[in-house]
C-alpha cells in the first residue's frame, strides 16, 4: 500500500496525461475523492467515479482525463506542495496564486478542501496541498 496517496494520485494523473490516456484507476481515499471533486469543478478532468471492483477490499477511484478538441492536454502541470516530510501551511494573506490566477491551488482547511479563491473568500488559511495549471 502507498503511504502518500495524494502523491500517488498526482503521479498517476501526470503519467496518464503524458500518455494521453482517457482514464486512470487507483485505490481511493476521501482526500483523493475531494481533490478529484475540485478538479472536476474547475474543469481539469471530465469526471471521476468510485466503485467496488470484485472481491477487492478497497474501492477504486477512476479518473477520466480531459483533452480539448485538438487532443491537447487540459492539465499542463500538477505539483505536490505539502509533503509528509514537509508540511506547508499558509494564512489567508499568504495563500498562493498559481500563474496569476490561471491555475488553482488546492488548500486543506478547517472547512474541508477548498481552492485558493474559495479560501480567500471564506477568509481562512490552511495546508497548501497542490498546484494545478
Amino acid at each position: 500500500m502507498v503511504n502518500d496517496t495524494i502523491a500517488d494520485l498526482l503521479t498517476r494523473i501526470r503519467n496518464a496525461n503524458l500518455n494521453k490516456d482517457q482514464e486512470v484507476s487507483l485505490p481511493t481515499t476521501k482526500m483523493c475523492e475531494g481533490i478529484c471533486k475540485i478538479l472536476k469543478k474547475e474543469g481539469f478532468i471530465l469526471d471521476y467515479r468510485v466503485a467496488q471492483e470484485g472481491e477487492k477490499p478497497y474501492k477504486t477511484l477512476s479518473v477520466f482525463l480531459k483533452y480539448d478538441s485538438e487532443g491537447n492536454r487540459v492539465i499542463s502541470g500538477i505539483k505536490r506542495i505539502s509533503k509528509p516530510g514537509l508540511r506547508v501551511t499558509a494564512t489567508v494573506e499568504e495563500l498562493p496564486k498559481v500563474l496569476n490566477g490561471l491555475g488553482v491551488a488546492i488548500i486543506s482547511t478547517s472547512k474541508g478542501l477548498l481552492t485558493d479563491r474559495e479560501a480567500r473568500k471564506a477568509n481562512i488559511g490552511g495546508e497548501v496541498l497542490l498546484y494545478v495549471w
